[in-house]
């Protein structure tokens, strides 16, 4: 329901730039920004998962107003809840793998399934359009997986094994972060398929089990994403007309495109990882996760000391036991392998100096399946209602919360009747809001009438000469001109010697980039300072 609603909430780019953007220029045909991830120059990023999600949802919209079944089906609400309804509907694998893991972790099934739905990490972050949501489903069906058999079983099932190979390659296209959330599973595999008795050339072979269903689905991945970027776009990867068969087979053998290869690239770059900001080795362990998963995080912490603790003593006299650290893993108390699913993705993502809350998502399943064993979380019920609520109102509701009803109201009005029977010329200038997608705003490929200038979070000199640049540089009678700032810095706009014959307040919208000064909260105008503003500037004026 909350995401047919829909959520209003923006949080971050890449919840658009990394899927639905792409795909609504590429299937749609519609004006739209595409990252530099995605240009063939340097693509960073496998086109698969976006074809697979918001590419399927857009092309079905697509096919209904083609065949005039639903006519006028693209528009900004279809547009931004289509692809999300889709990521939603698959969300429900994490409810499906709680359920088959709770048993075998000792864990209560049903409270684990109220914890990881009542979570707002679950309802607002794994119902938008993030691949780190991809990779915490691709987590989720890798713990099923491995956690097929006990400890007891003497060799690992073929099929399996060979799931096992294409859902560890298939996150690490997605991103290539996925090694981090597989490797300590994939170890807990391979102990729980060996006897004490066998040497480490036994955890290999096994391991070689993955190899064949893992090449073929390297060999699938590289070979469409070759063929996206080398075509650079859909409608023209299969224009027979002017390109044979052959000349397009020779194509894509002047270039073979490995994504996750560049993406490392990059990525392990100190200089390209700081201008997406740099942030404290600590971020995920002091902040990060409490804010995604508030006192279940912290008691892990706690847990995870203790077992720290315990393994300093317990470690040199089981080593002689147990050959191995697969043997050693699987010989462990389960909640203490469950806090090793769970700590060792987060202190390996802590390495990089660009830590975002968003990277941490896909380690909820651990962390529930921990918290809803020996009843640890009950005594907490209240503390973590009140978090989630509040959680699920300032990421799902506020955060740059005006942004997408500011793109429905300006999609709308540049595509009502009036607007049709008197095309004008439309300027939307969005200044101190998170990059605008232009998708929503329904805008087709060669339309010339409305162009969108994105100032991100330019100084007050800067806005005012591109608005004085752009009023002095009309020359039509029907020209529109719209600024679209935050209420905090709507003071910003006044100062350019520009006035206004129109203007409309968007509520709520919180920046924490601009935030509100909490002595203006309670003032007559808090409103304001929670509202973006659509400013309508006065041309003839």
């Amino acid at each position: 329901g909350w995401c047919l609603l829909p959520q209003a909430a923006y949080l971050h780019p890449d919840e658009f730039f990394q899927a639905p953007e792409v795909m609504a220029g590429d299937i749609l045909n519609l004006q739209v920004y595409y990252p530099w991830e995605f240009l063939s120059s340097s693509p960073c990023r496998t086109v698969v998962f976006p074809l697979m999600t918001s590419g399927v949802t857009y092309w079905v919209i697509k096919c209904l107003q083609q065949l005039d079944i639903w006519s006028g089906c693209i528009n900004s609400y279809t547009l931004l809840v289509s692809p999300r309804l889709l990521f939603t509907i698959l969300s429900f694998i994490l409810d499906y793998s709680v359920y088959q893991l709770a048993p075998f972790w000792e864990a209560d099934p049903w409270k684990a399934l109220v914890l990881l739905a009542g979570s707002h990490v679950t309802l607002v972050f794994y119902t938008r359009t993030f691949a780190n949501a991809l990779e915490g489903l691709l987590f989720a069906l890798l713990m099923v997986l491995v956690s097929s058999r006990r400890s007891g079983g003497s060799s690992a099932e073929p099929t399996s094994s060979h799931l096992i190979g294409i859902v560890t390659v298939a996150g690490f296209f997605n991103r290539p972060t996925f090694l981090a959330f597989a490797l300590m599973p994939l170890l807990y595999w391979v102990g729980l398929n060996i006897d004490s008795q066998k040497s480490i050339k036994a955890g290999i072979n096994h391991f070689l089990k993955l190899v064949p269903c893992a090449c073929f689905t390297a060999a699938f991945f590289i070979t469409a994403d070759t063929w996206y970027f080398t075509s650079m776009k859909l409608d023209n990867i299969c224009d027979f007309e002017n390109n044979s068969l052959f000349e397009i087979i020779a194509q894509l053998n002047q270039k073979i495109i490995v994504t996750p290869l560049n993406f490392l690239r990059y990525n392990l770059n100190p200089h390209n990882l700081a201008q997406h900001g740099s942030h404290p080795r600590v971020t995920h362990f002091m902040v990060n996760g409490i804010m995604l998963f508030g006192i279940l995080h912290i008691l892990a912490i706690g847990a995870g000391f203790k077992m720290l603790k315990k393994c300093i003593y317990i470690i040199p006299r089981i080593k002689s036991y147990h050959h191995g650290p697969s043997r050693i893993l699987v010989n462990s108390d389960g909640n203490s392998i469950l806090l090793l699913f769970y700590f060792f993705p987060l202190a390996f993502l802590s390495l990089f100096s660009h830590q975002e809350p968003r990277f941490l998502i896909p380690v909820i399943l651990p962390l529930v399946l921990f918290s809803a064993s020996r009843n640890r979380a009950v005594r907490w019920k209240p503390v973590i209602i009140v978090f989630n609520v509040l959680g699920a109102l300032l990421f799902g509701c506020l955060h740059q919360g005006g942004l997408i009803p500011c793109l429905f109201h300006l999609e709308q009005l540049m595509h009502s009747p009036e607007s049709s029977n008197h095309p004008g010329h439309y300027i939307l200038l969005f200044a101190h809001t998170y990059m605008p997608p232009r998708s929503l705003l329904n805008i087709k490929k060669g339309d010339t009438n409305i162009e969108v200038i994105d100032l991100a979070g330019s100084e007050e000199e800067t806005l005012c000469q591109t608005v004085g640049q752009q009023v002095n540089n009309f020359t039509c009678s029907d020209c529109h001109f719209f600024v679209i700032i935050p209420g905090t810095v709507r003071s910003t706009i006044t100062k350019c010697g520009v006035s206004f014959k129109n203007e409309t307040l968007i509520f709520p919208h919180l920046s924490m980039e601009d935030p509100p000064q909490l002595s203006f909260l309670f003032s007559e105008n808090w409103r304001s300072q929670l509202g973006l503003y659509i400013l309508q500037l006065d041309i003839a004026q």
